[in-house]
């Protein structure tokens, strides 16, 4: 063979292991999943028929499903903005600082690095009634009520939700910090010297540069929110979801039907309306984005 053309077979080889991976592991068991969710499969079944869209009208009629839609919702509706607001704040705080870059870096990604879990329960164990919460003790101190947090339907959530966006703001401000010194310096000292003042160079110069960053972003942010299941499972009562299914995210409904109600069928119908919600809701991120975007 000629040496281009072994290349290209090598090229072709390496290029298939990834394809086998992602036929076996992710493509395989997704199309499986579909199946399933048009049986009446499940754990304590010893037989298996075809039953159609049952499970989805089944799905659509349970008040709990809904509402773990709507929580799902709240969750990215308010958490992917809040996180990619914030980090980007930060991001522009640390590129001014002359020193202590690093240090600073540091300290806002090992809430990502760190287990989510060990944060879930160091969260949960600050939000306790008092005296064990420490968050209620600052603020008997400071002679403010105690807070309910987890305790309440109308707080939990939101509880729940400043501990993601705490986690997630770490990973962000650290890619916008990379944005960021990607810029080259020239062009807002350019624009200074034109008579531009920091505010106008933030938005005519730095915010449209890092637009493709923030596109990014917004896109993973949102998947991430979406699919929010280990804060959920860990801070709330009896991983539950609630109380009063007021925490409770689609993907936690999932989980709690297929191994604690061995409903596999239900389960993998409300995986695919998931995967669909997920699937559409990119499609018209990347499309709003991709037409505000200079590459």
């Amino acid at each position: 063979m000629k040496l281009s053309t072994k290349r290209s077979v090598t090229a072709y080889l390496f290029l298939a292991l990834p394809l086998v991976f992602f036929l076996c592991v992710r493509l395989g068991p997704m199309l499986y999943m579909l199946a399933m969710s048009f049986t009446n499969w499940g754990l304590l079944r010893r037989t298996v028929k075809f039953i159609g869209f049952k499970n989805y009208e089944l799905l659509f009629t349970d008040p709990a499903f809904l509402q773990s839609l709507g929580n799902t919702a709240r969750y990215a509706v308010f958490g992917a903005p809040i996180v990619i607001l914030l980090s980007l704040g930060i991001a522009l705080l640390l590129d001014s600082i002359p020193k202590g870059k690093s240090i600073y870096r540091l300290i806002y990604v090992l809430p990502y690095i760190t287990p989510v879990v060990a944060v879930s329960w160091v969260w949960r164990w600050m939000y306790q009634p008092p005296p064990l919460g420490i968050i209620n003790g600052i603020f008997g101190t400071l002679g403010l009520p105690a807070g309910e947090f987890l305790n309440s339907p109308t707080q939990a959530l939101s509880s729940i939700l400043v501990v993601n966006v705490w986690v997630e703001m770490g990973y962000c401000t650290i890619i916008f910090l990379a944005g960021l010194q990607t810029i080259p310096k020239e062009m807002s000292e350019a624009a200074k010297i034109d008579g531009a003042s920091d505010r106008q160079v933030l938005r005519r110069v730095t915010l449209p540069l890092l637009m493709p960053i923030t596109f990014f972003l917004m896109v993973m942010e949102g998947i991430q929110f979406l699919r929010i299941f280990t804060q959920v499972y860990n801070m709330s009562m009896q991983a539950m979801g609630g109380p009063l299914n007021s925490t409770k995210s689609a993907a936690l409904y999932i989980y709690q039907k297929a191994f604690t109600n061995f409903e596999m069928a239900r389960a993998a119908s409300a995986s695919a309306v998931l995967f669909a919600i997920i699937m559409v809701v990119t499609i018209l991120q990347i499309r709003f984005f991709d037409k505000r975007v200079n590459y």
